[in-house]
């Protein structure tokens, strides 16, 4: 499996198609569209402030990922002209074995399983390149990342630590 060009065509629980695929950087634009349709409460829970605004730097840290020590798959409707991201997952390696992961999903399309799905290839890619652990800080009222989590399959263990459930999951 090679990140860089990872593809994969799901079914969501309504029966819609949906691409879990590698973000590329032609994404840019079709991810700041993602961020503009989120609520600002979507916004506080993946970045833990209200940020609407993201700098040329971030853009591109975002945009142009080296599938080696970080790895970012985007959710696409599929059938849709032009195609709609509705949402995304990335890891950053922390250390030689471990990542720390996030994920935001556009509101409209939250609880159709995509937070799921994007958990689950990035699981598979993370193991696949050898590492152990994928590590996420969640703001403990954002029950529905907690409960991706939870529902993953992987070993899991949590803490509390300065206002955050400090997640680990084990993927090897």
């Amino acid at each position: 499996m090679q990140a860089s060009t990872y593809s994969a065509l799901e079914t969501l629980r309504d029966g819609s198609r949906v691409e879990i695929r590698a973000v590329r950087p032609a994404d840019r634009d079709a991810l700041l569209g993602t961020v503009a349709r989120m609520s600002d409460e979507t916004i506080r829970r993946r970045y833990f402030a209200s940020k609407r605004h993201f700098t040329e730097r971030e853009i591109e840290f975002y945009t142009n990922v080296d599938f080696v020590t970080h790895v970012a798959l985007a959710a696409v409707l599929n059938g849709e002209v032009p195609a709609t991201v509705v949402g995304g997952g990335r890891y950053v390696l922390t250390r030689p074995d471990a990542a720390e992961v996030a994920f935001a999903v556009e509101d409209a399309h939250q609880g159709r399983g995509i937070g799921s799905l994007l958990m689950r290839h990035l699981a598979a890619i993370a193991r696949e390149s050898g590492l152990r652990e994928l590590i996420a800080e969640v703001l403990p009222s954002n029950m529905m990342m907690l409960a991706v989590f939870q529902k993953s399959g992987l070993a899991m263990s949590t803490k509390r630590e300065d206002g955050v459930v400090l997640v680990t999951l084990v993927v090897a």
